[in-house]
């Protein structure tokens, strides 16, 4: 059954929303209307097989959302009405998508709805962090300086993932590459040697035996092995999709040597000012650790996070649950028990992010200085080995020469 992401209205006129599965939409309103919910809007939202075939609508760019968030916090400041800075801001778009979107959102304030409710409506484009803290904005009469104050958190997690990405980049790009290479070698290049080795005559090398030999089975299964591994990585997504594959891939990849480190430093760094953010902006603890467990990026830590969200309600701390996880390290955890026993919790929190995000920096400059070397001796040895074996006959020309 498709899966329905749905905002609605109750009798007190405050906002819900969720995901249901149901078997249409019209099951899903129905289903709504009688729990008395006004609905403001329903969203697909692709799940498992269907997910490889349905392709959502246009993103908006983080960058975007930081100029939006930027430019309204110093219009708000200014005294300027919303519904006026929306449509100055929207009129000097260039994204298309972005522009209706805003426009959308004006009017529904035009017709009553306050800025967090109109873009709640619109969840492809405005996450649940930047929806809460427009909400706590609003709640606080403090709108402009929490609007600010997302834009430099978006910059700031926005960076950081730019830095991992383009860390983790090079190697994959560089064995892309280097496979690319190989193949078209071992395909392409290697067969056009079988023919001089053979008018040579003598028995050839065991290494360029077996060149010649992986070459001649790659090209009777070069199709096959397309097909193969087109449908290895359908299925290895599909898996991904199901919780149980989620949770057991974002497990391994902390493990991965070098690169794991790096991405737990990342993971904590985003967890930490996150929160931090959150509950400096006035929004409720409990609404806080749920909006950090859906943004942190790994089910592990997710996990973790709404294990101490569950003991908050039940009376006790932060810090134990994630204590008792393996991804966050004890300095953080006695940090965040040190900022709740003392009321200064988004201040240590601050503090983490701060450090985890050098820890980052550091990760990084190691990682690359590591890889560089790591790649070029992959490469020397894998192009090389193939150059060698297909001149060593070459070398040992006067055994294969048949005597006149």
């Amino acid at each position: 059954m498709p899966t329905y992401t749905y905002v609605v209205k109750d009798k007190g006129g405050k906002t819900h929303s969720g995901t249901l599965e149901v078997e249409s939409r019209n099951a899903l309103i129905e289903k709504l209307w009688k729990q008395e919910f006004i609905v403001l809007s329903i969203d697909d939202r692709p799940q498992g097989a269907g997910a490889l075939l349905k392709v959502g609508g246009p993103r908006v760019k983080t960058q975007a959302l930081v100029v939006f968030a930027r430019q309204l916090a110093t219009m708000v400041n200014s005294g300027i009405p919303i519904t006026s800075s929306l449509e100055v801001l929207s009129e000097q778009l260039e994204d298309r998508h972005f522009q209706q979107i805003l426009r959308k959102i004006r009017e529904d304030i035009e017709t009553g709805s306050s800025l967090s409710e109109a873009i709640s409506r619109h969840r492809r484009v405005f996450s649940d962090f930047f929806i809460n803290m427009t909400r706590a904005g609003e709640s606080s009469g403090r709108l402009d300086e929490i609007l600010d104050r997302m834009a430099a958190y978006l910059e700031k997690t926005d960076a950081l993932q730019r830095k991992i990405t383009s860390s983790l980049f090079y190697p994959a790009f560089v064995s892309m590459l280097a496979a690319g290479i190989t193949t078209f070698l071992v395909i392409v290049i290697v067969p056009k040697f079988r023919d001089i080795f053979t008018s040579m005559g003598g028995r050839l090398p065991l290494p360029t035996r077996i060149l010649l030999d992986v070459s001649d089975f790659m090209r009777r299964t070069f199709a096959l092995e397309l097909l193969l591994l087109a449908a290895a990585a359908i299925l290895w997504r599909l898996y991904l999709m199901t919780p149980a594959g989620r949770l057991w891939f974002d497990r391994m990849v902390l493990k991965i040597p070098v690169v794991g480190a790096l991405l737990q430093k990342a993971v904590i760094a985003r967890f930490a000012r996150t929160l931090a953010t959150l509950t400096k902006s006035g929004v409720p603890i409990l609404s806080a650790l749920e909006i950090v467990a859906k943004t942190s990026g790994n089910r592990v830590v997710e996990r973790a996070v709404l294990a101490a969200r569950a003991s908050i309600k039940e009376g006790q701390n932060i810090a134990d649950p994630l204590s008792r996880s393996t991804v966050f390290p004890a300095m953080a955890t006695r940090m965040i028990a040190v900022g709740e026993k003392t009321g200064e919790l988004e201040k240590m929190l601050t503090k983490i992010a701060e450090f985890y995000e050098s820890e980052v920096d550091a990760a990084i400059a190691g990682l690359t200085s590591l890889i560089e070397p790591v790649v070029i001796a992959v490469l020397g040895v894998v192009i090389g080995g193939i150059v060698i074996a297909l001149f060593l006959p070459v070398f040992q020309i006067s055994t294969l020469v048949s005597p006149y």
